[in-house]
């Protein structure tokens, strides 16, 4: 079993939400880490973690990114992070899992199953270590998760759809082992 960290500096988790039912709002979170138990003989053994820093937000407009972070929304202040901690993970294909887990948004945490892929491992040519680039998405209704902030359009419908997309895209790093003395 090899343990990888995320890479902070080439890892994403972005999300996707319709807008005013007509069109599809994307941002992301510019603050991400996690760990990945990685056994490429038994998969099913394999486990991960990830931690979102809720505050660092992005979708490309200042003000929606503000009300986002406020109690409408992520309510950043009282809920810094945003979790996922797996608990199975059921092998679908050659690269292919799916992984089941615990997705925790403003203290609230609820199932999810995020279809996963392990896209390559290959040496960085800039450190020599080698590094994994792993794909997650899920969809979930962002109300499950008390986000239920929205506002009635005249013409009928509402300005934020329910359904969220989410999607990691996660480049990680064997973790440091300990030294041993």
């Amino acid at each position: 079993m090899a343990t990888w960290t995320f890479d902070p500096t080439h890892s994403n988790a972005d999300f996707s939400v319709r807008h005013m039912m007509i069109t599809t709002v994307r941002g992301g979170f510019k603050d991400i880490s996690g760990t990945i138990n990685y056994d490429p003989e038994n998969v099913e053994a394999s486990s991960v973690e990830a931690i979102i820093n809720t505050a660092s937000i992005w979708t490309g407009v200042a003000d929606r990114d503000g009300h986002l972070r406020s109690p409408d929304f992520l309510d950043v202040e009282n809920h810094p992070t945003i979790t996922f901690k797996s608990t199975s993970v059921t092998s679908t294909g050659e690269n292919t899992a799916d992984i089941n887990g615990d997705l925790t948004i403003r203290d609230v945490t609820k199932p999810v199953t995020l279809k996963a892929e392990l896209i390559g491992v290959m040496k960085n040519p800039f450190t020599g270590t080698e590094t994994a680039g792993f794909n997650a998405s899920t969809k979930i209704n962002r109300e499950d998760w008390g986000l239920t902030w929205n506002q009635a359009l005249e013409a009928g419908g509402f300005l934020v759809g329910k359904d969220l997309t989410i999607t990691l895209d996660v480049e990680a790093v064997p973790a440091q082992q300990p030294e041993t003395v």
